[in-house]
């Protein structure tokens, strides 16, 4: 048996080295196929039933994703915004109470140390998020300043509704006033008792909400949630269906598409906001923040590469490959971090790391593959095209009120 975190009881770690979640009984009761994986402590789904069935229903019905994993902090004090400000990249001052956005925290060399979602739940009080453990740091960057740091994952059960339903059947479940709220917002709700955050947000690049809990509530919004939406096509997904979404929309994944700077073993390992295509989450004129010196200068001078989006011919997905700038693969230029070929596109994507002077949209590269047919493995030089990276973005992930499908 595995204990969840809102038990109280949970055996010693070795004999239960990780723990369930607060919807663990009611995920478990839909697996057909035991495939699980470890998140941050818990065992979390990988696959439902299938990888197909699973990204099928985020593009064209809903699903719920366990999310109670996520790391999640609570950022408050007198000098919250004064702190915050100077620890992530981005303004963290022209975040409004009730809103919410995706920032970046770097070390003093400009290097990436994580990436998380920032919710600004009062004046003086946040919540961050983020896919791994990161207290040491928070706490080292706080040295003075009158801020409080703690972490509240266990006290927090989420699940995240994606989907174009998903906003249907919210409604039907009784919280129509989601309707209207506008993406990056935050709304508190009441659904028979329970007190509610829910979220305009998600990792899945669609229309999507993000719902927020006490544990001792998280198998009545559960049940809930399926009461109203099997007849929509409600389904509850795993890791892989999701990996699978996230690459269409374009959004990096720690450990696949970037190695955390605090975690790189090898010197040059480590990226950069700018070098990870995300200098638009990087306010240099809001003053000091930690990284910043370092990150001017590589402005100045250019990053030495860059993660672009590929359009790979063919059907078979670039997984793992190497880029070179001729076909006969004479002079290698990077790597394939992400890969997939997607449904909905009609697409083989990728996402991948080159050389600076290979990034330009447009720019003709080679793909070095490798494909195993009938145990006998296969080397394809295929071309690949250099395009945006937000392969799949539908207007229904902005539009408020959302359509009802």
């Amino acid at each position: 048996m595995i204990e969840t975190a809102s038990s109280g009881t949970a055996a010693p770690h070795y004999r239960q080295p990780l723990l369930g979640t607060p919807f663990h009984a009611r995920s478990r009761a839909l697996a057909q196929v035991d495939q699980y994986v470890a998140w941050s402590g818990y065992s979390t789904v990988d696959v439902y039933t299938t990888v197909e069935q699973e990204y099928f229903a985020i593009r064209n019905a809903a699903t719920v994703y366990d999310i109670t994993p996520m790391t999640k902090y609570r950022i408050a004090g007198r000098d919250a915004v004064a702190y915050l400000d100077r620890l992530v990249t981005r303004d963290v001052a022209r975040l409004r109470t009730g809103r919410l956005g995706y920032c970046l925290w770097c070390n003093d060399d400009g290097e990436l140390v994580d990436d998380g979602t920032l919710f600004r739940l009062g004046e003086s009080e946040f919540r961050l998020c983020a896919a791994m453990r990161q207290i040491d740091w928070l706490e080292a960057s706080a040295i003075g300043f009158d801020v409080s740091i703690e972490e509240v994952t266990e006290r927090i059960a989420a699940l995240s509704l994606q989907g174009p339903v998903s906003c249907a059947i919210l409604k039907a479940a009784g919280l129509g006033e989601v309707a209207t709220l506008p993406p990056f917002a935050i709304g508190r709700y009441d659904l028979d008792g329970i007190e509610l955050t829910i979220s305009r947000s998600g990792f899945t690049g669609d229309l999507g909400y993000e719902i927020w809990m006490d544990p001792s509530a998280a198998e009545a919004v559960w049940d809930r949630l399926f009461d109203v939406g099997r007849s929509r096509g409600l389904r509850a997904i795993g890791s892989r269906a999701l990996d699978l979404a996230r690459i269409e929309a374009g959004y990096l994944s720690p450990w696949i598409d970037f190695v955390p700077a605090e975690h790189a073993i090898r010197v040059g390992r480590a990226r950069s906001p700018l070098e990870l295509g995300l200098e638009r989450f990087v306010d240099f004129d809001k003053g000091h923040f930690t990284g910043r010196r370092a990150l001017l200068e590589e402005r100045r001078r250019g990053p030495r590469s860059c993660l672009v989006g590929l359009d790979v011919e063919g059907n078979k997905p670039a997984r793992a490959a190497l880029l070179y700038a001729d076909a006969r693969c004479r002079r290698e230029i990077g790597a394939v971090t992400s890969a997939v070929w997607s449904p909905t596109c009609k697409r083989n994507i990728a996402i991948a790391r080159v050389d600076a002077p290979f990034s330009a949209l447009g720019t003709s590269l080679w793909a070095e593959i490798y494909l195993n047919r009938e145990l006998v493995w296969e080397r394809r030089i295929t071309r690949a095209r250099v395009v945006e990276r937000t392969f799949f973005a539908p207007e229904r992930r902005r539009a408020t009120p959302p359509a009802d499908f």
